[in-house]
């Protein structure tokens, strides 16, 4: 099994067990849900078979800067994705499983075919009393994240899955100053919205925007039906000035009501702006760190489309569309099998010449890490040949 597999297994020791460091508000607000709770204290009575652990688990591990929690789970167990396990083998001390830190020891104790993971070396048939002194500091930021953070942070707000009447009727560009073509960073731009998208500065409207260009229409490799539209992302914007409109006296003497667009800043680029593209809402900032696990629902999904690439096939580490989302049960988090296979073929070696269909064959891990109503994107953890449009996702095993 790969050391790609579950994340958030180690996601974290809340407590620091010499001296009771108290984590920051924000380290502490990563979801639990009740099945991963559930899990774990059934298991932290006695620990996991040994048999579910990594040929190489090693007995002492000295968490270290560049570190992630999906690489230590992948150290410890053989299907690390199965992170609640690892966390209740010793539910004690390690109570919030998001919160592990460069620098701390991890204990493997293995006793009557079982395994406990211990962040001290206390005998466990011995009580240890502490009196513990409350030692306050801001560990959130020093946490390990469950993946190196480059590889899913560009896609938080690029990917964008709308249904085609929202894109249409979003703001967008009209005009540039001294007439550019293109629009880089650090330039300026007009706009206009309708309506609910007019470009206003009044309390509680948005002044942070994206800027999307196109819309691509996602189908479902199976049934070809558009499930949603993806927006290809340009760039960042700030709203500088309000659109509003402006009496314009005509030599006729008639006065008229002008329209006068919004004036934005371009802040960002990943490719030049025009006119014609549209702006959307900056998004709330996700949080960063995601706890890996299972669906507890049976899962047979299709890869839709390979994320800003003209290629055929996705390499590890690349960002794929699939046709499950929200509405059909998926969680940031869900760790999902890759398939190759299921090919029609011919037996010509048989005079009859009857149709085949090729068995499907395990091909790598797919984390979720972003979801839409019907669309989610994942990324890809670990492969043995590259992903095509219309593999299959099952549950991992």
């Amino acid at each position: 099994m790969h050391i790609g597999t579950g994340i958030a297994a180690m996601s974290a020791l809340a407590l620091l067990v010499a001296g009771f460091a108290v984590p920051s508000a924000h380290a502490q607000n990563f979801p639990i849900t009740s099945g991963q709770r559930a899990t774990a204290e059934q298991v932290a009575s006695k620990g996991v078979p040994i048999s579910e652990l990594a040929p190489n688990a090693p007995d002492v591990y000295v968490v270290k800067r560049g570190d992630t929690l999906w690489a230590i789970s992948g150290i410890y167990l053989m299907r690390p994705w199965r992170w609640p396990e690892l966390w209740g083998m010793n539910l004690q001390q390690i109570r919030n499983p998001h919160l592990i830190y460069p620098g701390q020891k991890l204990y493997l104790e293995k006793k009557d075919g079982y395994a406990r993971l211990r962040t001290d070396m206390a005998d466990a048939d011995k009580t240890v009393r502490l009196s513990p002194r409350t030692r306050y500091s801001d560990l959130g930021d020093g946490a390990l994240p469950t993946l190196p953070p480059h590889l899913i942070e560009p896609f938080l707000t690029e990917p964008l899955v709308v249904d085609e009447a929202t894109l249409a009727d979003a703001a967008r560009v009209v005009a540039t100053r001294d007439n550019h073509v293109l629009i880089s960073k650090g330039d300026r731009a007009y706009a206009r919205g309708a309506g609910p998208t007019a470009l206003l500065m009044d309390a509680g409207k948005p002044r942070d925007f994206r800027i999307f260009r196109n819309s691509t229409p996602l189908k479902d490799p199976e049934t070809g039906e558009v499930l949603g539209f993806e927006g290809q992302y340009v760039g960042q914007a700030v709203l500088a000035r309000p659109e509003t409109t402006r009496d314009v006296t005509e030599s006729s003497g008639t006065v008229t009501s002008t329209i006068v667009p919004a004036t934005i800043d371009v802040v960002s680029t990943k490719e030049e702006v025009r006119v014609g593209d549209r702006l959307l809402p900056e998004p709330e900032r996700q949080m960063r760190s995601y706890t890996p696990h299972a669906p507890a629902q049976p899962v047979d999904a299709r890869v839709v489309s390979i994320y800003g690439s003209a290629v055929a096939n996705a390499a590890q580490s690349q960002v794929v569309a699939i046709n499950r989302g929200t509405r059909d049960g998926m969680e940031v988090g869900h760790v999902l099998a890759l398939l190759t296979g299921g090919n029609r073929q011919v037996d010509r070696t048989d005079a009859a010449r009857p149709d085949m269909v090729l068995p499907y064959e395990r091909n790598g891990l797919l984390m979720v890490f972003r979801t839409f109503d019907r669309v989610s994107y994942g990324l890809i953890l670990q492969i043995d040949t590259g992903v095509r449009v219309g593999d299959r996702l099952i549950n991992p095993r």
